[in-house]
């Protein structure tokens, strides 16, 4: 191999290493693509790190147990978003439990980074109300929730919006739950017609107890 090319192959992966971070909120699926939990990434060294599973939801409880039952390390896919970059993180490695809710990856490696919103993302088509932004919620304007993921939604109107702008998204997603309202930002901006328009928005200022709401939803 010529030095060139080692020097730009050490570059390239340096680069893949910068786009994992610790605090990154990733989804654990074995190589079927059988949901284990959701967890935050914890000290990338190389390729190795620590997951931080959150409370697993009761349908995943069963998957987590068989992994628990494993003596060997299972090999797993890991998809991650990266707030920063906004990218979607596509990785592999093998998990094996250190103790409660906590997991050590090995052989960690990154498959395909792609410059779009997170993977979870799930079609929709909801009656859903958008507000502004300044407090005035006598201004609503009907709107369809086309999907959502745990970063940002898709959405149509008849109304106007330009990239950049900034309102409130009211959408009730669980019968018995309330309505969610978000802060959002339009990303990208598609005209359908004279009278109808697709904004792709991204989600602004989550708590994270919003965000882990959105990922239970999404992954249901």
């Amino acid at each position: 191999m010529k030095l060139f090319d080692l020097f730009e192959k050490r570059a390239d992966n340096d680069t893949k290493e910068l786009e994992i971070y610790s605090g990154m909120r990733v989804v654990v699926e074995s190589l079927e693509g059988e949901m284990l939990f959701i967890a935050r990434l914890q000290d990338p060294l190389r390729d190795t790190a620590v997951l931080l599973q959150y409370s697993e939801a009761e349908c995943f409880e069963g998957a987590v147990a068989k992994v628990l039952d494993e003596t060997a390390p299972l090999p797993v896919k890991i998809r991650g978003y990266n707030e920063w970059e906004c990218k979607a993180v596509f990785m592999e490695g093998r998990i094996t439990s250190r103790q409660t809710h906590v997991w050590q990856v090995e052989s960690l490696n990154i498959i395909k980074i792609e410059n779009e919103r997170s993977s979870l993302r799930v079609d929709t088509m909801f009656d859903a109300v958008i507000l502004s932004s300044d407090g005035d919620y006598a201004d609503k304007r009907s709107c369809k929730l086309l999907n959502i993921s745990v970063g940002g939604a898709g959405i149509s109107s008849k109304h106007r919006y330009y990239k950049g702008d900034k309102f409130l998204l009211k959408v009730k997603l669980l019968e018995d739950k309330p309505s969610f309202v978000v802060y959002c930002e339009v990303l990208r901006v598609v005209q359908r017609d004279t009278a109808s328009f697709e904004y792709g928005c991204q989600f602004l200022e989550l708590t994270e107890d919003v965000q882990n709401q959105l990922a239970r939803y999404c992954l249901a």
